[in-house]
């Protein structure tokens, strides 16, 4: 029975799924001892049970919330990818400041704003007060550092994990762009 790979996208770039996604012809190697559930190659939205889940980006909304714990949940293996994911990255320079100071720059003073008023459409997700990383959030058994992190650290990760090590990745494998 083949191994089992989701991967998500939260508060971050996107970065980190196109290094996944540059690991190239290997992802037919991966094909051959794994199925991907949800990921940028199947746009698969409801996660089943799986062996690893890949998560980059931080947490900083209520969906990321839900998400990320249902990861948890389904996941047997859970690895941060990413600097966003394993410390909140770019999207925690808000940190700084309250919600408040940065929703109104955003959408009532901030330069280049034409129509000031807040957004208050209900499908919109809830924001935290703080960009987390994920660790404060769930349970991380493995962190992939780099921004994003190489193909190459990706591939030897995945590779050690699906035949049940733990990653060791060389410090010239790991990548702040």
């Amino acid at each position: 029975m083949k191994a089992r790979i989701a991967t998500c996208s939260l508060a971050g770039c996107f970065g980190c799924h196109m290094s996944f996604m540059d690991i190239d012809e290997r992802l037919l190697e991966l094909a051959q001892v794994a199925d991907l559930d949800r990921s940028p190659l199947t746009d698969v939205r409801e996660l089943g049970p799986c062996d690893i889940g890949l998560v980059e980006g931080g947490v900083c909304n209520s969906e990321n919330v839900e998400i990320l714990r249902a990861f948890r949940r389904r996941c047997k293996i859970l690895v941060a990818v990413g600097a966003c994911a394993i410390n909140g990255g770019i999207p925690a320079l808000r940190n700084r400041y309250e919600l408040s100071q940065c929703l109104a720059e955003a959408f009532l003073t901030g330069i280049g704003v034409t129509d000031p008023k807040m957004p208050s459409d209900p499908e919109l997700p809830l924001l935290l007060n703080k960009v987390h990383p994920i660790h404060e959030v769930v349970k991380v058994d493995y962190s992939l550092p780099g921004c994003p992190p190489s193909a190459e650290a990706i591939w030897t990760a995945l590779s050690a994990l699906l035949a049940g090590n733990v990653p060791q990745l060389p410090p010239e494998g790991i990548r702040y762009d």
